[in-house]
């Protein structure tokens, strides 16, 4: 067992990406484990039968396998810039309500947006504006404030953008002309931020008897 909290990540999964960031922010020492999705270590396994990441695994084998739980586990033990609004604050309840509408509905959108040809019922095109609605709520919010809940970062920016990242992507060239500048500056401004690049380091698939690799630890620019 490890001295550190292990986290089984997966490089290009939105989940895993606000995990590591938070993780990261919260400058916690981990042990990094890039997972082969077309082959889960059993240790993963293991310790969550669900089989998806991200999986944290404490020293005591204590499990946190859902996104959302570890990022608010890395900020209760470590919010430097205070991400986190206080408890039963409006600003709190904004981010609940938004972090319920991306992971339970934009979510659904946007994978039958990218993955249209599953869902042969509609068109990529029709699930896409099903999923402008979450679009155009963000680029409101970010014509009042340069992020999500106001004029400093949250962690409703770190937990929502790597969902912005992949919905546009699917098709860049709409996204780049679509009518959400806000959002796109917003965006790009992620992209390009050390704590983001930081985590989207590339790591060979972890093994049994592997040197640890630590997550990067992120420095404010």
């Amino acid at each position: 067992m490890s001295s550190q909290p292990v986290l089984y990540s997966f490089r290009r999964c939105p989940y895993a990406m606000r995990a590591r960031m938070a993780l990261s922010y919260s400058a916690i020492p981990v042990e990094l484990r890039e997972t082969e999705l077309k082959n889960k270590p059993a240790e993963m396994l293991d310790a969550s039968a669900k089989g998806t990441v991200p999986v944290l695994v404490m020293p005591d084998s204590q499990v946190i396998d859902e996104s959302w739980d570890i990022i608010t586990w890395a900020l209760e033990k470590s919010d430097p810039q205070k991400w986190m609004p206080a408890s039963g604050t409006s600003q709190f309840h904004e981010l609940n309500d938004l972090i319920h509408t991306n992971d339970y509905e934009f979510k659904g959108y946007l994978d039958r947006y990218k993955y249209a040809d599953r869902y042969p019922e509609y068109s990529a095109e029709h699930y896409r504006a099903q999923g402008e609605a979450f679009l155009g709520s963000l680029e409101r919010r970010l014509n009042a404030s340069r992020y999500i809940l106001g004029h400093d970062i949250s962690v409703a920016d770190i937990a929502i953008m790597p969902f912005i990242r992949q919905f546009a992507h699917v098709d860049i060239n709409w996204f780049e002309h679509a009518p959400y500048p806000k959002l796109r500056t917003w965006l790009k401004a992620f992209l390009q931020s050390s704590l983001f690049n930081g985590v989207m380091k590339k790591y060979k698939p972890w093994q049994a008897g592997d040197t640890p690799t630590a997550l990067p630890t992120y420095v404010d620019q």
